[in-house]
């Protein structure tokens, strides 16, 4: 039988299909969609969740747990066990091979946003990702004492603008029962670009005007009788007495394990100090369940979308049986039969592939910034990882499997059962 008629029969056929084969192409772009959307979210929430510091050989504070440490200075979620001395930030600072020192102070908030005090230097020595730094969407750091640098997502949320006031609370909570800071508002004069870490919630200040609105507490209570207002404030010695934490950079990072002996072996205070890395890599196997429920999720849904395909096929096959016992008759061999609708369901698995890929990168394009300002959730376009591969390869082999049904069924009937009508 001549093959370009055999060709060009088949291709009628699928026209006189369009419609059922433009379902069945929905149905693998929607399959490939799924797939390759819950794998990307699974690989990005992991980036994410690792790209929280670069560039910081240790963090120092005082004697806790690892994950405690890494979780009250990177993310702001819980609280020092104890301060360290600022005596002991200076002398981290002359530590052979220490570059740089940039202290962190906690413990207050604004709207349920952390509140930081640090220096100038943070913002030149903090990298978050593939070692970027912080960059300001709009107007610059703080100069004056009552300055404030925000987050993206502080100011997306809240709507503000430079040179906006705000007051801040004591405290980590959303409700602070009084206990602010109104008495020393603060004016906003930058907002940072967003990074998809917890820097984006942040409210920034300088470790002098942590001090300055602590004043006339203390142990986390205003002195009763005493005010000191904003202007007066201005006048008095700023220097902390201690802070939280601190972040520190080294000249050479193969000295890493002999500073982290000195800060260990710190003979002023008990101090301790951990590699970011190791310290997110412990934390991420202790809610790495989240992972581990999306990988789950990614493989029942390749199991149902594979499945669907096949139902796709197998729902077509009744109306095919006249076909393709019509092609065998006009002399079409089992193998021409058999290579046509594998080239089919080839030709329509990819189509179904290639659309359900470009799908979710316009969903990742258009949508992606909502996801980020909204559920914290930061999607990227990317080289596919080898899951998401394995994930293609398996849709392309389920189609064309498929596909072979009902070749399969056209050599078990006869070939009256295909041209006897039904009663």
């Amino acid at each position: 039988m001549n093959r370009s008629y055999l060709i060009n029969l088949a291709w009628r056929s699928a026209w006189n299909r369009r419609f059922t084969l433009a379902l069945t192409v929905c149905s693998i772009a929607l399959s490939t969609f799924m797939l390759l959307g819950v794998e990307r979210m699974r690989t990005d929430l992991r980036s994410s969740f690792t790209s929280a510091v670069s560039g910081t050989d240790l963090i120092v504070g005082a004697r806790t747990g690892s994950t405690q440490l890494l979780l009250y200075t990177v993310f702001h979620v819980g609280a020092a066990t104890n301060n360290i001395r600022w005596s002991s930030v200076q002398a981290l600072e002359q530590l052979r091979g220490v570059a740089w020192v940039v202290p962190l102070s906690l413990g207050d908030s604004h709207q349920g946003f952390p509140v930081l005090g640090t220096t100038r230097a943070y913002f030149e020595h903090f990298r978050y990702g593939e070692q970027q730094p912080l960059q300001l969407r709009e107007g610059q750091r703080f100069r004056d004492l009552y300055d404030a640098v925000i987050g993206a997502e502080v100011a997306d949320r809240l709507g503000y603008r430079i040179n906006q006031r705000i007051t801040l609370a004591h405290g980590t909570g959303k409700v602070n029962f009084g206990a602010d800071h109104a008495d020393k508002p603060f004016t906003i004069t930058g907002i940072l670009a967003r990074t998809g870490t917890p820097v984006d919630r942040t409210v920034h200040i300088s470790l002098e005007a942590m001090e300055a609105i602590h004043v006339d507490w203390i142990t986390g209570v205003p002195l009763p009788g005493l005010h000191i207002g904003p202007e007066e404030t201005r006048k008095m010695d700023l220097r902390p007495k201690s802070v939280t934490a601190a972040l520190m950079g080294l000249q050479n990072r193969a000295a890493v394990f002999s500073v982290q002996r000195q800060v260990n072996n710190f003979a002023a205070e008990p101090l301790m100090s951990i590699l970011p890395g190791v310290a997110l890599d412990e934390l991420w196997d202790i809610v790495g369940a989240g992972e581990r429920a999306l990988l789950l999720m990614s493989g029942l849904v390749a199991l149902v979308s594979m499945a669907g395909l096949v139902s796709v096929v197998l729902a077509g096959l009744n109306e095919r049986r006249r076909e393709l016992a019509v092609l065998r008759a006009a002399g079409a061999s089992l193998y021409h039969v058999l290579a046509l609708l594998a080239l089919e369901g080839i030709l329509l698995t990819m189509a179904g592939i290639i659309t359900g890929i470009a799908a979710l990168a316009t969903c990742i394009l258009t949508l992606g910034p909502w996801l980020q300002s909204t559920f914290g959730l930061s999607l990227q376009l990317g080289q596919p990882t080898p899951m998401q591969w394995l994930l293609l390869a398996g849709l392309l082999l389920a189609g064309w499997a498929a596909s072979l049904l009902p070749g399969w069924r056209a050599y078990r009937l006869s070939l009256a059962d295909g041209l006897s009508p039904r009663i």
